[in-house]
């Protein structure tokens, strides 16, 4: 917030205020606005709103601290897998829990977001809006082949509820039976034990070379080792040995969207 903190000490400057001039033609005190211009309190969207036309910026500090908290979403390790992901030509991608980031609607990644635990001051619509804006990897001119193996309890499990769960499963048929470089495969539930049921990953080829990104609940890891490499890929061998056939997966996946009605 040091660089919303200086552009707003700017604007201020610029009209001729000080910091109770400008604090009383927004109605908020003096200590409020202070704490704001040293970044150590991150202002909320009315006062920013507020101090845009005070300041008569026409909304540049709104847009400013709306870039600002969407830059925050991505940490260091997740943007340069998204560069990766944006650029590649194939991504394989096992779910055991969740249907894959690129293949949500948005009430299901909304209800993904309202349920992991994560600091209420979070901006869930800008997490959603994010997502969403990830998925165009797959309308592109060029779109990377997408193969998704997924375990069925993904299709069971109640995300958002009856009605949000069978639009995306209905989703998922949709794409897949639209799209001949977008597969959807299922392990069913009576495969029992089998690899890949650590935590999800996706294996994704970028001009010629590979790269492995491995997901946990605090924060992702890109793995480009060629041991880690080999130990991800035969993972995801037997993962697709294990998996339903693509019209068999289709299917299924038809079956359990008629149960969410």
């Amino acid at each position: 917030m040091e660089y919303f903190a200086a552009e707003l000490r700017s604007w201020r400057e610029y009209r001729k205020l000080s910091q109770l001039q400008l604090a009383q033609a927004i109605n908020y005190s003096e200590s409020a606005v202070g704490m704001v211009e040293t970044a150590r309190r991150k202002p909320k969207t009315d006062f920013v709103k507020r101090c845009d036309d005070a300041l008569e910026t026409g909304g540049a500090l709104k847009r400013l601290l709306k870039e600002l908290v969407e830059r925050e979403l991505i940490p260091d390790w997740l943007d340069r897998w998204r560069i990766i992901e944006e650029q590649a030509t194939a991504l394989n991608w096992f779910e055991a829990l969740l249907v894959p980031g690129l293949l949500q609607t948005p009430d299901y990644a909304r209800a993904v977001f309202e349920k992991s635990g994560q600091p209420a001051s979070l901006d869930i619509e800008t997490q959603v809006r994010t997502r969403l804006e990830r998925q165009r990897i797959l309308t592109r001119d060029d779109p990377p082949m997408f193969v998704a193996v997924v375990d069925e309890g993904v299709l069971h499990r109640a995300i958002g509820g009856p009605t949000v769960m069978r639009e995306q499963l209905m989703h998922l048929v949709e794409l897949c039976e639209t799209r001949s470089d977008i597969v959807v495969q299922v392990i069913p539930t009576d495969a029992g034990a089998y690899a890949g049921l650590a935590g999800p990953f996706v294996i994704a080829t970028m001009d010629g070379d590979e790269f492995v990104y491995l997901d946990t609940a605090l924060y992702g890891q890109l793995a480009e080792s060629a041991e880690d490499l080999a130990i991800v890929k035969r993972m995801w061998e037997c993962l697709r040995a294990e998996a339903l056939p693509r019209q068999a997966s289709l299917n299924l996946i038809k079956e359990v969207a008629k149960k969410w009605t």
